[in-house]
């Protein structure tokens, strides 16, 4: 029987929409009957690594842009969308999952993202943490196969024994990915919290500046193909 405590993590919000239909919808077309919660979970979060290309410039501040059916219809999200859309999954397969957040030195950028943020730290970034076998498991959905092959990057996997988190360098041995600081985890979204955050740190005028952009474009640029 499930304590009250975690209960919590199994409740749709207005962001983890885990009750929408398309979401369960999806959910179901990934997991199979008499699958364990860590088998379901693995498939949960290779389809949500895989059908829903990375694309950072799909920023957007309104609160309806962070629910999990959003991302689900447009196909595309950044890495807080992706990590809400993971969490619903396994609340509506009736796992236990929670938002996770830190502050992390990102090499994967490109020259239009460098220049309007004036820093390669990107706070908030997004995860999801799973309640799995007794313990709590990082899980990180956010870079899709095709953008790891285009920018050299070690794809993550996921067992759902231990924690997936960027790797620190590329395959040719670059810095990747450093973590500064982790902001703690959170049965919801806290938006109010993360958006003042960007609005001082990145300006408000961020979500605005990557609208009439493609980042597929931009990555192509970045990389030479």
């Amino acid at each position: 029987m499930m304590s009250d405590t975690m209960e919590v993590y199994l409740q749709p919000t207005t962001t983890i929409d885990c009750d929408h239909a398309a979401v369960q919808a999806y959910v179901d077309k990934h997991i199979e009957t008499g699958q364990s919660d860590l088998e379901k979970a693995v498939a949960l979060y290779y389809a949500v690594r895989d059908d829903f290309r990375y694309d950072p410039y799909s920023f957007r501040l309104e609160e309806e842009s962070f629910k999990a059916s959003t991302t689900l219809e447009a196909g595309l999200g950044w890495c807080v969308p992706k990590a809400i859309l993971l969490a619903a999954c396994c609340r509506a397969a009736g796992i236990p999952a929670k938002l996770g957040f830190a502050d992390v030195k990102n090499h994967l950028s490109t020259e239009r993202m460098r220049q309007q943020m004036k820093t390669d730290v990107f706070h908030w970034h997004g995860y999801t943490s799973i309640f799995l076998e007794g313990q709590w498991v990082k899980a990180t959905p956010a870079f899709n196969i095709e953008l790891c092959d285009k920018f050299g990057l070690k794809p993550l996997e996921f067992t759902g024994r231990e924690d997936s988190i960027y790797h620190e360098f590329d395959k040719a041995g670059n810095k990747h990915m450093e973590y500064l600081q982790e902001r703690g985890e959170y049965a919801d979204l806290p938006l109010a919290e993360m958006l003042s955050d960007f609005d001082r740190l990145y300006g408000p005028e961020m979500a605005e500046s990557f609208k009439e952009h493609s980042f597929d474009k931009d990555v192509a640029k970045e990389v030479g193909s």
